[in-house]
């Protein structure tokens, strides 16, 4: 796919950032309690719905909120920050106060310590390589889907027994990509699962066509070149055409 001939009819104008004062917010839900809203499956839903998360990882603040405002701009409605991202909560909380009908989650949460961090941010999921199982039961009953990382047919099993209502194959292209995906979903077709690594936009369709609920898009978004040289109206292209993508095909396979 010949990403570079796509273009937009006018230039992507960035939206002022937050002040900071937002900065200071402060979020008085309990963490890791109950709740009888259904708000991850609700989050589950709209991922569902959507088929991209869009992963962002920045050297900095600034970068990250200007490089997320632009994928958001763009059309993405699930958007993943990884705990790497300097100041990665503050970035959050400023988002989740901007764009608050988007669904905002952390990625690369290895400690539970992490996840409370991230569910007082303002994060509606989480996301992890692997299983931490102190995670997975302290959201069971909480309104924060977390996505668990998963590898074999075995540790899909073991996630989804212990509770996990999606995961997230992970690194599915050094797996075998899209067959991999295909080639699970036969014994696991009642288990939603996440597409991670490596996936590039013109592989969207085949993904989700073979059985994955939605992919997970880090550099095909925030362009490693687009990113370094601070191009906000590419990511912005880059998002629309990956929120397009995403929405046609699961339109396509609900009819």
């Amino acid at each position: 796919m010949a990403i570079a001939s796509f273009s937009l009819p006018f230039t992507y104008l960035q939206k002022p950032s937050s002040c900071s004062c937002r900065c200071s917010s402060s979020f008085e839900k309990p963490i890791f309690a109950f709740s009888s809203n259904g708000i991850a499956n609700k989050v589950l839903q709209e991922i569902r719905n959507s088929g991209v998360i869009a992963c962002l990882r920045a050297q900095n603040a600034d970068l990250a909120n200007r490089a997320a405002r632009a994928a958001l701009d763009g059309g993405i409605s699930a958007l993943e920050i990884v705990m790497s991202t300097p100041d990665v909560f503050e970035v959050l909380r400023n988002l989740v106060l901007d764009y608050p009908a988007k669904t905002f989650g952390v990625g690369t949460v290895l400690q539970a310590k992490d996840a409370k961090d991230s569910i007082k941010a303002g994060a509606k999921f989480l996301m992890s390589p692997a299983t931490v199982m102190d995670i997975l039961v302290g959201v069971s009953e909480s309104d924060v889907l977390y996505i668990p990382g998963v590898m074999t047919p075995t540790e899909i099993l073991s996630a989804f027994s212990a509770g996990a209502r999606i995961v997230k194959v992970y690194p599915v292209s050094a797996l075998g990509g899209v067959g991999y995906i295909s080639a699970l979903k036969r014994p696991f077709s009642h288990i939603p699962m996440v597409a991670s690594q490596g996936i590039t936009i013109d592989l969207i369709e085949q993904y989700i066509s073979q059985g994955a609920s939605a992919v997970v898009l880090s550099d095909a978004i925030f362009d490693k070149e687009a990113m370094s040289q601070r191009n906000f109206d590419r990511i912005y292209q880059l998002a629309s055409h990956a929120t397009l993508q995403g929405k046609q095909v699961v339109e396509r396979l609900e009819c």
